[in-house]
């Protein structure tokens, strides 16, 4: 493909999804990220695309959240017995009566089934979560409003953060892109970052959900450390090469 025909195309994808990142754009053009970055570049010098940190949106600037790479239902079929597992390990630190958070991961959605039967309130921007608990006769849904990303069935934007902040739970379940050898914890959807850390915010207790593979995994978007959350529950115990955090610091793992 042509220099410029590659650029019509990224400008079509962008204006198509609302934005995109380097990472994707390095993929569906199979050429290399450093020629994304220059192409990016020039389309920003003239107007056709807006540049952001580790993409580029539409300059039109449409209201619409950027969407995944793979949809909600694609990622969820990946790894399943191993979050499967990291769900039942989750679902142990649930009491009854409980007011917890489910975050929007595929991870945690699928705590889902293991609570259809228990007394809680779940408070989540997650539809794939209301539509798999709507039906549970002891569970109490507290939906936060905001934004649809369709492709990844989640609500986001200043409606949702500002519900957010109306509630406090006792625990929150939060996913995770990637986790750093350094323990910082990541996410790649920009318009997800400040729900996750809203969450960690209401919540008096908090775990993450990662599985073997998030470990370093992907992401360039600081969420937090991992030193704010409780614990983390994973199917493996971390390899020390794959998780040394700072001296001092402590981290629960929570194994299956």
């Amino acid at each position: 493909m042509l220099s410029e025909e590659r650029h019509e195309a990224i400008v079509a994808l962008v204006r198509r999804h609302g934005s995109a990142t380097v990472s994707r754009l390095s993929a569906d053009f199979a050429v290399s990220e450093a020629t994304i970055r220059r192409d990016l570049e020039l389309l920003s010098d003239s107007g056709a695309v807006r540049r952001v940190r580790g993409g580029a949106c539409d300059v039109r600037g449409s209201i619409r959240p950027e969407a995944d790479v793979r949809a909600f239902a694609d990622v969820a079929t990946s790894a399943s017995t191993a979050k499967r597992r990291i769900a039942e390990r989750a679902v142990a630190c649930i009491a009854e009566g409980d007011v917890i958070a489910l975050d929007i991961g595929t991870t945690v959605a699928a705590m889902c089934p293991l609570l259809a039967h228990r007394s809680l309130t779940v408070v989540t921007a997650s539809l794939a979560v209301v539509q798999a608990l709507a039906e549970a006769p002891d569970v109490d849904i507290v939906v936060l409003g905001g934004l649809l990303r369709p492709n990844y069935q989640s609500l986001v934007g200043t409606l949702t953060e500002s519900a957010l902040r109306q509630v406090r739970v006792d625990t929150a379940f939060l996913g995770t892109s990637g986790i750093r050898p350094d323990g910082t914890v990541l996410d790649s959807t920009p318009s997800e970052v400040p729900v996750k850390r809203g969450l960690l915010e209401v919540s008096t207790s908090a775990f993450l959900l990662a599985d073997h593979e998030k470990l370093p995994g992907s992401g360039f978007l600081e969420v937090s450390c991992l030193n704010r959350f409780t614990g983390l529950i994973t199917d493996r115990c971390p390899d020390p090469d794959a998780l040394t955090l700072p001296e001092g610091e402590d981290l629960e793992v929570l194994l299956p």
